[in-house]
């Protein structure tokens, strides 16, 4: 699944989510009891459902992370001066930036 599907799918959970949510808010004193059971259980179905998926998307953002991390850690230790020069030139920037203000 690509981001830009899995961003689409969670927006249109979280919007369910509001929505089913401002259901219940609205018309709690119009519905039934049973009424009122079965919008608070498609509510929690939905927060369940929106959890999960966050917690897999921070997942997902975590391991590409570690191995994004993990080559440029490789990248560095298998070109060293290129690390330093790049280093180097990160530093030299920051410093102009920084003595600008």
């Amino acid at each position: 699944m690509s981001k830009e599907s899995s961003s689409e799918h969670l927006r249109a959970e979280l919007k369910n989510l509001a929505d089913t949510l401002e259901e219940v808010l609205s018309s709690s004193s119009e519905k039934s009891k049973t009424e009122l059971d079965k919008l608070r259980h498609k509510a929690q179905a939905a927060l369940s459902s929106s959890r999960e998926r966050l917690g897999d998307s921070g997942e997902r953002l975590a391991q590409t992370t570690r191995e994004a991390a993990a080559k440029a850690d490789d990248y560095v230790r298998e070109n060293p001066w290129h690390g330093v020069g790049i280093g180097a030139a990160i530093g030299v920037a920051l410093g102009i930036l920084l003595s600008r203000r």
